[in-house]
């Protein structure tokens, strides 16, 4: 089996798990197009995710995620993709679409916090609010 590694935005880390357990393995980040343009992303943000990508050993591309991964695979002669899991809904609708042409492994994170409520993850600051309360009890 023949395997890529798909990095996305809730695991940029070179301790993202996939990276570890298939260090070998080519791996890809796309900026979603159509996440982009709903979340309106800032500057700030763009370039602390870029920055992100710049420690890690993976190919950047733009444009439709599962449209993307599902080429980079094939340029590679892949039948499986490797990602970390993500508590997202539109990474759930990315893996369906992945999954209609490949094998997909999704590797389980250790959390960063033990919170099961909801939290608006649009915004980092969001995020934080409720984190920080978890993070350093």
């Amino acid at each position: 089996m023949t395997k890529i590694i798909w990095i996305h935005d809730d695991c940029l880390s070179p301790k993202n798990p996939a990276l570890l357990q298939f260090p070998d393995a080519p791996a890809i980040w796309i900026w979603d197009e159509d996440l982009l343009e709903e979340w309106q992303i800032s500057l700030k943000r763009i370039t602390f995710i870029y920055e992100c990508l710049l420690e890690l050993p993976v190919v950047i591309r733009r444009g439709n995620v599962a449209n993307e991964v599902l080429a980079f695979a094939k340029e590679h002669y892949a039948d499986t993709v490797v990602t970390a899991e993500s508590p997202s809904p539109r990474f759930k609708e990315i893996c369906g679409e992945i999954e209609q042409d490949l094998s997909l492994l999704v590797v389980a994170i250790d959390p960063f916090l033990d919170y099961d409520g909801y939290i608006d993850l649009k915004r980092f600051s969001r995020y934080w609010k409720v984190a920080q309360k978890y993070v350093f009890k």
